[in-house]
């Protein structure tokens, strides 16, 4: 299975001027191979859940297994589906694996919806392998499936095994924290937009801090990345969904996608995606940069299809590691019709109605980022107990 291949990609970090390869958890053999022999497997993937080689090329995790004799039973696959290509929302279908002849149980379908698993699903699994790449932001829902994912373990007595991958934004802490009334698929759980951490850390959090139901507590183990710290670079091989397409896009979604909560388009039907935005609403005069969605692989129904809308390329802009607010400001003070502009997915995109409401009230940037600082100090001394990785 090698679709998806970014536009950018390199598995090695670069950190004062020091290079050294990250090793990812699944290509760690020798640390789990012995968890598995003589069990039945459940494993959770995508494209991304894959064994590098040193040439770039890479074997996908199913297949590395089974070539080890490791009995895999079913697999399970999030949003995006298997192969990484399902548009955003889309539901899912299952479906069965060419290579392997496995069953493929999608955790993005009606039949399951938001990633909850049977009990019927789990009969006769003795572990389950979670192997996903993450981008480390609180909408992005493979954080969401993890929770479902240890939750039935948990209440299966199942042991879950998490293949560590770093987190390519996973230097910063940074956004407004979810408020518990806002919970939905696009954020579960009490942490800022950015939360720093990877998914093996995440999956210690959230059983640390009972956030299962009734806190019941998921048998994990984490098999870490080697050679890895979080103020280290990390460019991904793989893109890790159809609208995520390179490093820029990556780095630019925890900003861009709360215009998804708004009337604004961020390139989706385009080959920009998440480095561009605009719609036909904004200040033709201020906004020069023009593009016109149309249906693509990564977005079926893309917003103001065969439209032509006016906003900013970012694609050359220099990257900040924080989540910038001054482009949802800059649209909202600059669009036709204000109260047009926001709908209701977009409180439950920031999890708060604060950062709707401040925007509206033209609250400067700097006081917005203000009002959030002593959630996300608390979020720290949370985070710090999880964290793995320096």
């Amino acid at each position: 299975m090698q679709s998806n291949i970014c536009n950018i990609h390199s598995t090695n970090i670069d950190n004062k001027n020091k290079k050294s390869e990250i090793i990812v958890g699944a290509n760690q053999v020798s640390e789990y191979i012995n968890y598995l022999k003589n069990k039945k497997i459940a494993v959770v993937a995508n494209h991304t859940s894959v064994i590098f080689k040193k040439d770039n090329t890479f074997t996908h995790i199913v297949d590395s297994l089974i070539s080890l004799n490791i009995n895999i039973s079913k697999i399970f696959t999030p949003e995006h589906g298997y192969k990484g290509e399902n548009y955003n929302g889309e539901n899912v279908s299952d479906d069965i694996d060419p290579n392997t002849g496995l069953e493929i149980i999608s955790l993005h379908g009606k039949d399951r919806a938001y990633g909850i698993i049977s009990d019927s699903d789990l009969i006769d699994i003795d572990l389950m392998i979670f192997d996903i790449q993450d981008v480390g932001t609180r909408f992005y829902t493979h954080i969401s499936t993890l929770h479902y994912v240890m939750e039935a373990c948990a209440k299966n007595n199942i042991q879950l095994m998490v293949f560590d991958r770093p987190n390519p934004n996973g230097s910063y802490v940074d956004g407004p924290v979810l408020e518990i009334s806002n919970k939905s698929f696009v954020g579960m759980h009490s942490v800022p937009i950015v939360y720093g951490m990877t998914i093996g850390e995440y999956a210690l959090m959230i059983n640390g801090e009972g956030w299962l139901s009734n806190n019941i507590q998921c048998k994990l183990k984490v098999i870490k990345n080697l050679n890895y710290r979080h103020d280290y670079n990390y460019s991904l091989l793989i893109k890790p969904s159809p609208n995520l397409p390179n490093d820029k896009s990556i780095y630019l979604y925890p900003s861009l996608c709360l215009f998804e909560g708004t009337n604004i388009s961020v390139g989706r039907g385009t080959s920009n995606q998440f480095q561009v935005y605009g719609s036909p609403y904004l200040d033709k005069n201020k906004y020069l940069y023009t593009f016109i969605p149309k249906p693509n692989q990564g977005s079926k129904y893309p917003p103001h299809n065969n439209e032509k809308c006016y906003g900013a390329d970012l694609r050359d802009s220099l990257i900040e590691r924080k989540l910038n607010l001054s482009y949802i400001i800059d649209a909202y003070k600059n669009t036709e019709n204000k109260n047009e502009f926001f709908n209701n997915y977009f409180i439950k995109l920031s999890g708060t109605e604060d950062l709707k409401n401040q925007i509206i009230n033209n609250v400067d940037e700097d006081i917005i980022r203000k009002s959030w600082k002593n959630k996300i100090d608390e979020f720290k001394l949370i985070r710090e107990k999880y964290l793995i990785y320096q």
